[in-house]
């Protein structure tokens, strides 16, 4: 699928560190590399909690085990190419591997955007149908959710990722970023040649992240109407607080999404450093905030954490 064919396409890319603050890479590389552990450690741990915990293999808590895994794998694949120019000023990158990086970000992203939007879906049912919950969503519905997110975010990305390879290449081989994203490379093709790509990449956003914005807005928009026709107050906000965690998490994904989506088509005038700093936000940050959302708005996860250390001091200690 990723192929190269070396006629066309340079056989290195040169990826973007932060122009001017070479001197300071060392220092700037210590909030990414904590960033990195924070997602990497943070995830891992709900992961395990989840996977330990009989209370909550609920399809809530399902979903959010199927997030964490998906921002470990963005955090691997995304940091360790950041974190090598900070620390050793290795900026060159193969072509296939920059292919590869960039095939399993994309499908990531599209993989995270379809969670989400089951996550809202989980939301609507439990509170718009309390009654009929378990039936709607029950284990096998759950893991068919699971795979039909993974099997789109994965097909979908497979024809524009290998048609790079055969385009001709006239503006160089620096890319814009610390990792490869589709529009960067494609950017680097002759005038003329990259039709294909671009209306390739508009379908893609418009039937994969709008679509899913568009169904996560109107999950809420059902969940407010049957929360006003709640007359305890108590319970309208019990209800409300459910969601919370999942709309710090939809924030936090889509609005860097939307804003380096926007820069990348629109913004011939912004600077580098803009992009590169909505860049890292877009890739670094939802990975390394969800587990820390969830941990502080989820009683249950918090729950969890107690439950699974006890038992494990327990086990210790006999």
């Amino acid at each position: 699928m990723l192929a190269l064919n070396s006629s066309h396409m340079p056989s290195l890319f040169h990826l973007a560190g932060l122009a001017g603050m070479e001197d300071a890479y060392k220092w700037i590389s210590v909030p990414f590399c904590l960033m990195f552990l924070t997602s990497i450690g943070g995830n891992g741990l709900i992961l395990i909690v989840i996977t330990r915990d009989y209370r909550l293999h609920q399809p809530m808590y399902l979903f959010l085990s199927m997030l964490s895994v998906t921002d470990m794998l963005f955090s691997l694949i995304t940091c360790p190419s950041v974190l090598t120019i900070f620390w050793f000023h290795i900026q060159r990158i193969r072509s296939d591997l920059c292919l590869l990086q960039m095939f399993f970000i994309h499908s990531l992203s599209v993989i995270e955007s379809a969670l989400l939007v089951a996550m809202a879906f989980d939301r609507f049912v439990a509170i718009c149908h309390p009654l009929r919950y378990s039936s709607i969503l029950t284990n096998s519905a759950v893991t068919n959710i699971g795979l039909a997110s993974a099997i789109r975010g994965t097909v979908i990305h497979i024809a524009p990722v290998s048609s790079l390879t055969f385009l001709p290449y006239c503006k160089g081989n620096y890319l814009s970023h610390s990792y490869c994203l589709h529009q960067d490379v494609m950017k680097l093709a002759c005038d003329g040649t990259n039709i294909f790509n671009i209306m390739y990449g508009l379908m893609v956003v418009l039937c994969t992240v709008t679509i899913d914005m568009f169904l996560i807005v109107l999950s809420y928009i059902l969940i407010i109407k049957t929360m006003i026709t709640i007359t305890s107050e108590k319970a309208r906000y019990k209800a409300f607080n459910t969601c919370i965690s999942h709309l710090c998490a939809v924030f936090i994904f889509f609005v860097p999404m939307v804003a380096l989506s926007m820069i990348h088509r629109f913004g011939t005038n912004v600077s580098h450093f803009l992009k590169a700093s909505m860049a890292n936000i877009y890739l670094l940050a939802p990975p390394m905030l969800n587990p820390i959302i969830y941990s502080i708005k989820s009683k249950q996860i918090r729950g969890g954490f107690y439950r699974t250390f006890s038992a494990v001091k327990v086990t210790t200690q006999q």
